[in-house]
């Protein structure tokens, strides 16, 4: 999964759709998101058959049937109205895909430009499943940046990036916000929670993240905080005013199932934003 924002033969934006009020927000979102990026929209459907109630005998789901069939393409043409409101000149088509959830989203994230989900609340679990299992799954093994969508953005908000000092992620993380933010005409605000005992240089080294994108958009307004309490910490303070975190973690499944929530101690209530997950290009 990388931080290349889409090119002229780039794939389109496949956002996951399941009919839930989080998935109809995060295909408003995928479908802006593919108007900025010059894409069409592919709104998705995973389905995959309850294998633990299938009896012995019974055949495989036919999604030609009229009921079933009746249930999936309504979900899928609700998401194609939201999102032909949302951005009227984007190009949309639906698919099907018979399988887990994560893993066809996964699949199909080797084509595609951006992946964007729906980010159900805390307490709605299913089955002893934890929240944003099939996010952490796409951040984890996804091929391109995942867009989680959750809580309520600010829309005059900052892009927020959140860096972990000097490395390689964290200048994904740079690169996307600016390429999101220069979209969206907002400005960046980049967050370093780097726990160093030489902090002047950890700031320099972070400072040193956004050199190359602030070039690349002389008109993106940028700044640059360093936050005291670590990385947790300024996922905290990200939350808190971001319309977009954008994330580059070493251990992108694990962090974002750390990031800041209203059920989490110490966050605030409105700490629930849009968040990106982006890698670095693997060599």
């Amino acid at each position: 999964m990388n931080g290349s924002v889409a090119g002229p033969a780039a794939g389109p934006v496949v956002v996951g759709v399941d009919g839930s009020r989080s998935c109809m927000a995060a295909v408003e979102t995928a479908a802006r998101a593919a108007d900025r990026l010059g894409v069409g929209l592919l709104p998705a459907h995973a389905l995959q058959w309850p294998s633990a109630h299938v009896l012995p005998g019974v055949p495989p789901w036919d999604r030609g049937a009229p009921g079933a069939r009746e249930v999936v393409d309504g979900a899928l043409e609700d998401a194609e109205r939201r999102a032909r409101r949302a951005a009227p000149r984007v190009r949309v088509t639906h698919e099907i895909l018979m399988g887990d959830p994560a893993t066809v989203l996964e699949s199909a994230s080797r084509d595609d430009s951006l992946t964007v989900v729906g980010g159900r609340p805390a307490a709605r679990r299913h089955g002893g499943g934890r929240r944003g299992s099939v996010a952490g799954r796409l951040a984890a093994h996804g091929c391109s940046p995942v867009l989680v969508v959750r809580g309520s953005p600010v829309p005059a908000g900052p892009v927020v990036p959140v860096a972990d000092g000097d490395t390689p992620e964290g200048g994904a993380a740079a690169e996307f916000a600016f390429a999101e933010a220069s979209g969206r005409g907002a400005d960046v605000t980049a967050l370093d929670g780097t726990r160093a005992r030489n902090a002047s240089s950890a700031a320099d080294g972070s400072a040193d993240l956004l050199a190359a994108p602030e070039k690349k958009h002389p008109d993106t307004a940028s700044h640059h905080v360093r936050v005291r309490g670590g990385l947790h910490r300024a996922l905290v303070e990200a939350g808190t005013e971001a319309q977009l975190v954008v994330i580059a973690p070493r251990g992108p499944e694990s962090l974002l199932g750390a990031l800041p929530h209203p059920t989490r101690r110490g966050a605030p209530p409105h700490a629930d934003r849009p968040v990106a997950v982006i890698r670095p290009e693997e060599d």
